[in-house]
């Protein structure tokens, strides 16, 4: 898998990466063992998943060296203070068995529930950061609002805002700003749950193409730039979903996918989620 992106800190993130959301912490280790077989090298766990102890055990038992992969987790929301932040770090890294975390997001920004006690733990973040436990930091489900109050305590831009992104929320309404402070889009649900994958439109590409319909919409994201993070434990889903790099979309085809935006998320609204 060639593509990688340069983030806005230096460091290189694989632009296709397995998304392991829901997958159980046993479960876990064969699901990214199957993955790395087929040519990831980017794994995209977090704290809230339960399953960092799964994946730790694949990167181990994978015998591929640490600089060939790419891992992300995410503190979660009710560790946002400091004290709690840096022993949730601390935490991650004991179950994954790794000494450094790539890439380190804040996974909400809560502040319904939490208030803005996730400013104190972007101070943590970039702490560890500091201290070599981390290589890279950045947010998740991060309006601008939340991205403009982290810059009251520290002068570092977030090299990533992991959101809610496919076909139909393709996000009109944050890459460009997203893409004005050099922070790169991270594409969570990026086959909309599987929705987006019954558009007619999609099918219809998929069809002209020799390709899956799921195929199409990871190469859509490629080549917006974005990055991608699909889930899948079907070991033949986890290896189709990873060839998307010897075939391009047109730019009608593009600008077909581009048009089914209809602005309605699937998960929860950052602004008014109370978890």
């Amino acid at each position: 898998m060639p593509a990688a992106i340069r983030l806005n800190d230096g460091v290189e993130i694989p632009q296709l990466g397995l998304g392991v959301w829901q997958v159980g912490d046993e479960e876990a280790t064969d699901v990214v063992l199957t993955a790395f077989e087929a040519g990831y090298r980017h794994v995209d766990s977090a704290q809230g998943y339960a399953n960092e102890a799964g994946v730790g055990r694949a990167i181990a038992r994978s015998g591929l060296p640490r600089d060939q992969i790419f891992l992300t987790t995410k503190l979660t929301n009710e560790f946002h203070k400091r004290d709690d932040a840096r022993r949730a770090t601390e935490a991650s890294l004991e179950k994954l068995g790794l000494d450094y975390i790539d890439l380190y997001l804040i996974h909400w920004p809560a502040v319904i529930r939490y208030g803005e006690t996730y400013l104190e733990a972007w101070e943590v973040l970039n702490e560890v950061k500091a201290e070599g436990l981390v290589r890279s930091i950045g947010v998740s489900n991060f309006n601008p609002d939340h991205l403009d109050r982290l810059l009251t305590v520290s002068d570092t831009v977030p090299s990533v805002d992991q959101v809610e992104c496919h076909p139909t929320f393709s996000r009109t309404d944050l890459a460009p700003e997203l893409a004005r402070r050099g922070i790169a889009l991270e594409a969570w649900s990026p086959l909309g749950q599987a929705r987006d994958l019954q558009d007619g439109a999609i099918g219809a590409i998929a069809a002209d193409l020799g390709r899956t319909a799921a195929q199409v919409v990871i190469r859509w994201h490629l080549q917006k730039g974005n990055i991608v993070i699909p889930k899948s434990v079907t070991p033949s889903r986890i290896a189709e979903n990873a060839d998307v790099f010897s075939f391009e979309l047109s730019p009608d085809q593009m600008a077909t996918i581009d048009g089914l935006d209809s602005g309605n998320r699937i998960g929860p609204d950052p602004a008014t989620a109370t978890f």
